[in-house]
């Protein structure tokens, strides 16, 4: 976690990506380099791309999610190096006609979208120049407590407008745009480096992973280095790059996130969602 300007600041603009755009949620923990290349998404690891040469079963066919035909788009598509506008209006459309121009980053939409729900069950983290959307304002809030320095109750409220997107978007109506213009998602998991991978099944992955986030009952620990914080318990800090981030938004940001993928989750898979509250 940078102490100033990171990363991680931008976790919440994530939540626009991973409630609006179907991914759930947040970046790597390791400061935003001053001078980093903002040209295209980076590719995957050598190995993973290696691991995914040959087609593994499909688990999760998009054919077979629980979307209502009827309020998908009919229109098509356009390529994907030409889908962005088109892209970019239906995520404002979703999130209750909000303008997302100050939030979200105009270029190359769907492939940042895929470059960082792939990443996120990963421990790498994320190149400031793979994410599809801006970073909040202000820094990373901290607080000393009885000799121990805790991520700041204060921080959470930096997400305030990045939840207010994930709470005015309708899961079903979110399903259904993603259904719709999957072919582009797909296509672009392809040219990310897995040729024979099915993105679908790595979205399901990346929101189980986010779901089983640990939920700590008291703001973790954080010890501080030169550059970065880490949090001071080592099962913690261990934890995947969005696992990490999810404990970043505050307990009850974490929890709406929750009920949100879990929404979301049960319409990619054609399951009723289960019956939990926002608490």
């Amino acid at each position: 976690m940078g102490k100033k300007t990171s990363v991680g600041n931008w976790i919440g603009a994530v939540v626009v990506v991973l409630a609006v755009l179907v991914a759930g949620a947040y970046l790597a923990h390791k400061a935003m380099h001053p001078g980093a290349p903002t040209s295209a998404p980076a590719t995957p690891a050598t190995e993973a791309s290696a691991a995914l040469a040959t087609r593994a079963p499909i688990q999760h066919p998009i054919d077979q999610a629980g979307s209502n035909p009827a309020g998908a788009s009919a229109a098509a598509l356009p390529s994907l190096d030409d889908s962005d506008a088109s892209v970019a209006a239906a995520l404002a459309s979703l999130a209750g006609g909000r303008d997302l121009s100050s939030l979200l980053v105009s270029r190359q939409v769907v492939a940042r979208i895929v470059a960082t729900v792939d990443a996120l069950p990963r421990h790498g983290g994320l190149a400031p120049f793979t994410l599809p959307a801006r970073t909040p304002k202000g820094s990373f809030i901290t607080t000393a407590t009885e000799g121990t320095t805790v991520i700041g109750e204060k921080n959470s409220a930096r997400y305030a407008p990045y939840m207010q997107i994930l709470e005015a978007t309708d899961p079903q109506a979110l399903a259904s745009w993603y259904v719709h213009s999957y072919p582009l998602f797909q296509e672009a998991y392809r040219q990310l480096g897995y040729p024979q991978g099915y993105f679908n099944d790595r979205l399901i992955v990346a929101i189980d992973n986010l779901l089983a986030a640990p939920d700590p009952t008291q703001p973790p620990e954080l010890v501080e280095s030169k550059t970065y914080y880490h949090y001071a318990d080592a099962s913690l800090e261990s934890l995947s790059t969005g696992q990490k981030l999810m404990l970043r938004v505050g307990p009850v940001n974490e929890a709406k996130i929750k009920v949100k993928l879990r929404a979301i989750r049960a319409q990619l898979v054609n399951a009723k969602p289960p019956q939990t509250s926002q608490g």
